[in-house]
């Protein structure tokens, strides 16, 4: 990776109002890029990305974000990049997000919540063909993908965090019906998905949100988006708050004749079900194999939402042994 004082040479070469410039590390959660606010002497600032080629979808964030603002998504523009240096320099939105709302009231947060479903329910109406046209995305979620967030929770929570024997696991994995979910997942009509549509992810800005991290956008669905924001470990949200903001999603889709052909409340828990055992896979291993232990601080809520998502399912039975076990599981 590039020095700051390289990254600041790189940056003053495209921008000669950078010159005299601070640079600022930003932390970025789990994110193997660095990132990086530029601060010249006037008071102006911009974002610097500096990305490597291990994920290929580091390399689509531009053309991502040129898409998304054509397609009316509020996302940061994209001043300037160079992919062969593997540099991003994007508009600064601010320091504010959807995150560092939640210890305000629900009356203070609602506004904003609303503000982000409309942005995703505007993401989830555009022409996913027209996507796969312009862009490039990521592979889509099909049963192979499903399947592997589920082998990546039983290897990295299941066998990380929680010390479960293998052979409890393989049997887990093998008697119990994911295959099924990640079947009847994979058999839905899909939508354009943002992938990690998280309350970090979402900026506040003015009287505006902005959304970021959308490079792992694909074809999906769109419950998957819903139950990554409304049953995120990060935020609390109370059982009536999450009903109120899911109906007001519905309603926003209705408002534009989007109507979808299954039952989307019934999939949403299906969804939220397989992004938290998603995020449990990340913190085990971020936290334990990366030795970043602060996403250990989030087990506890993200199994608790595991633990809510499953009794959400009943009274399907088939999930009753698993949801037993779970209900013995420390941390």
């Amino acid at each position: 990776m590039m020095t700051h004082d390289q990254l600041l040479r790189k940056t003053s070469e495209r921008f000669p109002q950078f010159e005299q410039a601070t640079l600022l590390s930003i932390y970025e959660g789990g994110s193997d890029r660095e990132f990086y606010r530029c601060i010249n002497t006037s008071g102006d600032s911009l974002i610097l990305v500096h990305y490597n080629r291990e994920k290929s979808e580091n390399s689509s964030y531009a053309e991502h974000a040129f898409f998304l603002r054509k397609q009316g998504i509020s996302v940061p523009s994209v001043m300037n990049y160079s992919e062969q240096e593997c540099l991003l320099w994007l508009q600064d939105l601010g320091k504010k997000n959807l995150w560092s709302m939640r210890e305000a009231s629900w009356e203070e947060r609602r506004p904003w919540y609303e503000k982000s479903l409309i942005e995703a329910a505007r993401l989830h109406r555009i022409s996913l063909e027209k996507a796969k046209e312009e862009v490039t995305l990521q592979p889509a979620f099909e049963q192979e993908l499903y399947r592997w967030e589920q082998h990546y929770f039983f290897e990295h929570a299941l066998g990380s965090l929680f010390k479960v024997d293998p052979k409890i696991r393989n049997k887990l994995l093998s008697t119990h019906p994911f295959e099924t979910l990640s079947n009847q997942l994979a058999s839905l009509p899909r939508q354009l998905i943002h992938r990690d549509f998280q309350s970090q992810n979402i900026l506040l800005f003015g009287n505006q949100v902005g959304l970021i991290d959308f490079q792992g956008m694909r074809a999906g669905l769109a419950p998957y988006d819903l139950a990554s924001l409304l049953c995120d470990p990060y935020v609390t949200l109370t059982a009536l708050e999450r009903q109120e903001l899911l109906d007001f999603y519905q309603q926003e889709m209705k408002k534009h004749q989007f109507v979808f052909s299954y039952d989307i409340e019934k999939i949403f828990w299906c969804c939220a079900l397989q992004r938290l055992m998603q995020a449990l896979g990340c913190y085990g291993f971020l936290g334990l194999d990366r030795g970043k232990s602060h996403f250990l601080e989030h087990v506890p809520s993200a199994l608790k939402g595991l633990r809510h998502a499953l009794t959400q399912l009943e009274p399907e039975s088939h999930w009753n042994e698993f949801s037993s076990f779970l209900s013995k599981l420390q941390f």
